[in-house]
């Protein structure tokens, strides 16, 4: 009853994205019934079969929204509380995925509702028109073979989103501690070896523990910051109040690593900075196989003067120039980052730059899907004015369902960056950060990135069609 309530007890804003999930489900699921409906008017099974393999694009599509939709849900975010009675990770992530299905099964309902009513079956009066075809009007539907093909997005959908949300054990920094043996079967904590009758030294072993203890007494409390420990304080590895960590009489003899001298008044431990942000991975591979997609193009311009349809090379090369894209989104979204911080940044670029850097792969991700999208679009639509245009109903619905989805997937993985700064905003704001910085600093990073993916989306676009176009 809980779980219902958390799915059912969500803010409007939650409930309206369930439903674009919805409407993209059947959006999709009325294609899949129309390449059935075209199956069955029409003997030849690879036609069939190629309008089956071009609803691909809008299922992935339909299922990448459902993903991102089910990432910025609170409802189903696992919290402490949850947690003690029996709401843990794996069932929320559970919940999540019934969620996801229960939106796509809706979708796929009203597609069969849709799908009936054109052809007739519910009112008696089908559809007229040449682009109707794919109804099958005259020609009895098979149900099962119906089905089938309508649960392929919830079924998908929700696979996805379980793989996506699944309990992911924590990785921690520190690498576990590997214990070799030194001499008369004693622990050895340092790979330096020893002279001999070094061991039996008088002192040796006692420095060496009380040097471990005061590593491992030292916490990381706050990133690139130092903690000072004074006489009087209690702090871990002290044993009186005259005690300091590193000296094995408690004299103070031996001095911290930050105290000015041995009188042991004060130790300051350092704690070392966090580590810089990492640039994704993706921008050489990405930039790679963008290269090699519109050298593909280009050969297969050369070697063929048929339709695209005849040479299958120059699609191929469409496709690995759309990855190449989605690829490199990340490394690019890093980038422009880190140019906002160069030629001395101000408080406003920095901030900035410093979200890009840190949200690149969140936002990357989805923001190369859209520009892969828009140059496929693009081609795909000068593509479309030279060849036949009877099935141009079906070709604008996918075309509107894969572009609506991957825009609503960058504009749902914004509401989730929203929400992982949620903590550094509230911050930023109680140090006294006025609101119109934190909004010029959103403006100026939506500025940055329609500046680079704007323009390199058309380049890539134009180089695409004139492959398919010559």
């Amino acid at each position: 009853m809980l779980a219902l309530r958390l799915s059912l007890g969500a803010h409007p804003a939650v409930q309206l994205r369930r439903l674009l999930v919805a409407t993209a489900s059947a959006g999709t699921g009325f294609l899949l019934l129309s390449a059935l409906g075209h199956a069955l008017g029409h003997p030849d099974p690879s036609v069939s079969a190629l309008r089956l393999a071009w609803c691909a694009a809008p299922l992935a599509a339909t299922v990448y929204f459902a993903v991102a939709v089910a990432r910025t849900d609170p409802g189903t975010r696992p919290r402490p509380g949850l947690s003690a009675i029996g709401l843990g990770p794996a069932r929320l992530m559970a919940i999540s995925a019934l969620t996801t299905a229960l939106s796509c099964l809706l979708g796929s309902a009203l597609a069969l509702l849709a799908f009936l009513q054109l052809r007739g079956d519910l009112t008696g009066m089908p559809v007229d028109g040449a682009a109707t075809d794919f109804l099958a009007a005259g020609r009895p539907l098979p149900l099962p073979a119906a089905l089938t093909l309508l649960a392929l997005v919830p079924l998908t959908a929700s696979v996805a989103v379980a793989m996506a949300l699944r309990p992911r054990e924590p990785v921690t920094g520190a690498p576990r501690a590997v214990h070799a043996y030194g001499r008369f079967g004693a622990y050895r904590r340092t790979a330096a070896l020893e002279s001999f009758g070094a061991y039996g030294r008088f002192g040796k072993q006692l420095a060496a523990s009380a040097r471990v203890r005061r590593t491992a007494g030292a916490a990381p409390e706050r990133g690139g910051a130092a903690v000072l420990e004074r006489d009087g304080a209690a702090a871990p590895g002290r044993d009186g109040a005259g005690d300091t960590p590193g000296t094995a009489d408690g004299s103070g003899a031996a001095a911290g690593p930050g105290s000015a001298d041995g009188s042991g008044a004060g130790t300051v431990t350092d704690i070392p900075a966090p580590a810089a942000h990492t640039p994704p991975s993706g921008l050489p591979w990405g930039i790679t196989v963008l290269a090699v997609g519109l050298a593909v193009e280009a050969f297969a311009s050369r070697s063929g003067t048929g339709s695209p349809a005849d040479r299958p090379a120059a699609l191929l090369g469409l496709a690995l120039a759309c990855v190449g894209l989605a690829l490199a989104g990340p490394g690019l979204t890093h980038l422009c980052g880190r140019m906002l911080q160069t030629a001395r940044p101000g408080a406003l670029r920095l901030l900035a730059g410093r979200v890009l850097m840190t949200e690149a792969t969140r936002l990357g991700r989805p923001l190369g899907v859209v520009c892969a999208v828009t140059a496929a679009a693009y081609a795909m639509a000068s593509l479309h004015e030279r060849e036949d245009a009877s099935s141009g109903p079906l070709v604008a619905l996918g075309v509107l369902l894969v572009a609506g989805c991957t825009v609503a997937t960058l504009l749902t993985a914004a509401v989730e960056s929203r929400q992982a700064r949620a903590d550094t905003t509230a911050a930023l704001r109680l140090l006294g950060a006025p609101t119109v910085t934190l909004r010029r600093a959103a403006a100026l990073r939506a500025g940055v990135l329609l500046a680079l993916f704007g323009p390199l989306s058309l380049v890539v676009a134009q180089l695409s069609a004139w492959p398919l176009t010559g």
